[in-house]
């Protein structure tokens, strides 16, 4: 028995050793994986990645993440999340663009640059991965560069887009995509609205008929654009709020009533919460910042609960914005913890997380540091919220799983239980029950085995029943 309880102290000081390992702080967002496919390129003023974006493969059941470097875009499929794999990569015209944006629409994916030009725009054609993607446009005949990109239905909207011949930079133009490889121009911002009121457009957010633009100086603009006559008009402008800087870029709840968007200069200004249910009575309810106030970069907003921040040098954060007017920080994870406090915007010049992705049916969050690269992350309570499953734990329970991840079986230790039965129920995440077996408990440190060599590769939850016990928690099957 003493070599017994010796081999479960043994396993359970791994257990935390591995816990220990992990370098990057954080808060209710576990890390799945990381991968750092330019390690070796020095990059412009230590910048290697910039933005990211993902794209789930309905046809194949794949997820994907689709990362900007200063070379080129990498397509990675991170369908198993501990397990990401580069699928393929697409090169630039020119290397050594710190800055790319990506989007997707059906199949097709449209990166954009703002720098190095002339880059132009390149579409790629994703539907042949796992195995390659096929380049089907790469050209500066629509403009050599881009600031940004947003798709909504079938239209392109770039912002700030500068043409090749004669170097003009138009505030933002939308483009059909009828045919997704050949886009078309619809029309230019300019041709309806005066330089004078919108001059520049450095992000946007588009659903349906109403833009909200990030408009640098001149704030938070809000358009519709007419499908029918293709015909800008501007219906408010949000400009004069409090700590008011460079408006960057923004998102909207699924009910069209809050806007999150973050002001990127100055340095450490907080992200703003404003109410647009009203469109002609805007109102700021909140505000929004980091531990360590670092500078808001990117927003993106799941259902109207959820907000996750990208914050440069202090990572990825994660906001409940259920009640708008009483925000709260859920979790973080800092994908830079080279540099716990915020850097001058300009001095050393962009650090940290620049963007994220929290759109792929599993619910992982891909993650892009310009200078570390890209993490795989699973958003606890985002997911749990959507299964409906909660990970409950009991500290005196002593109820413990391990290896994690598991591959063909998973090892149960458990302890002052006393003598008493307990159930073991495994569920998919759709609730579904996988394995159910009863446990004789007949030890004050109880081990056992189950085998999983039949269930697939993902996450499940462990419930155990009984007398002294009631938890759950979650396991992830690799094999």
């Amino acid at each position: 028995m003493k070599s017994f309880i010796l081999l479960c102290i043994f396993a359970l000081s791994i257990l935390n050793l591995k816990v220990k390992a992990q370098t990057y702080p954080s808060l209710n967002i576990n890390l799945l994986a990381h991968i750092d496919p330019e390690k070796d390129n020095t990059g412009a003023d230590g910048r290697k990645y910039s933005g990211c974006w993902g794209w789930f493969q309905a046809s194949k059941n794949k997820e994907y993440a689709i990362v900007g470097t200063s070379k080129q875009t990498y397509f990675i499929d991170v369908t198993n999340p501990l397990n990401p794999i580069i699928s393929d990569s697409v090169k630039a015209k020119h290397t050594g663009c710190t800055w790319r944006e990506i989007k997707t629409y059906q199949n097709y994916c449209y990166i954009v640059s703002d720098q190095c030009q002339p880059n132009g725009l390149q579409i790629v054609d994703m539907q042949y991965l796992p195995d390659s993607v096929h380049v089907v446009y790469d050209s500066n005949a629509l403009f050599e560069l881009s600031h940004t990109v947003f798709i909504d239905h079938d239209r392109m909207y770039c912002g700030a887009p500068k043409d090749a011949i004669t170097g003009y930079q138009s505030p933002m133009r939308v483009y059909s995509l009828a045919n997704p490889e050949a886009p078309i121009l619809l029309k230019k911002l300019e041709d309806d609205i005066s330089l004078s009121q919108i001059d520049y457009v450095h992000d946007m957010f588009v659903r349906n008929d109403t833009i909200y633009a990030s408009t640098g100086w001149k704030g938070l603009q809000i358009l519709t654009f007419n499908t029918a006559t293709n015909t800008f008009s501007l219906i408010q402008t949000f400009a004069n709020y409090p700590t008011n800087g460079y408006n960057h870029s923004s998102w909207q709840t699924d009910d069209r009533k809050t806007i999150v968007f973050a002001d990127e200069v100055n340095a450490g200004l907080p992200a703003k919460v404003i109410d647009v249910s009203n469109l002609n009575n805007i109102t700021l309810v909140d505000t929004i910042r980091s531990n360590n106030g670092a500078t808001a970069h990117n927003p993106y907003i799941i259902g109207n609960k959820w907000c996750w921040l990208s914050t440069y040098v202090d990572g990825l954060y994660l906001y409940d914005i259920s009640n708008p007017a009483n925000t709260t920080i859920y979790g973080y994870f800092d994908t830079y913890p080279q540099h716990g406090m915020n850097d001058s915007l300009y001095s050393p010049a962009y650090r940290g997380n620049w963007g994220a992705y929290p759109y792929l049916p599993s619910k992982i969050i891909i993650a892009c540091d310009m200078q570390n690269g890209v993490f795989i992350l699973d958003g606890d309570n985002t997911y749990k919220s959507t299964v409906g499953i909660k990970e409950q734990t009991t500290p005196s329970s002593q109820f413990s799983i391990y290896p994690i991840p598991a591959k063909n079986e998973i090892h149960f230790l458990i302890a002052n239980q006393g003598k008493t039965t307990i159930q073991c129920v495994i569920t998919d995440v759709s609730g579904k029950t996988v394995i159910e077996e009863t446990l004789m408990i007949n030890d004050p440190f109880y081990k056992t085995t189950i085998n999983t060599n039949k269930l697939k590769d993902g996450c499940y939850f462990v419930t155990l029943k009984g007398s002294n016990i009631n938890e759950t928690k979650k396991i992830i099957i690799q094999h």
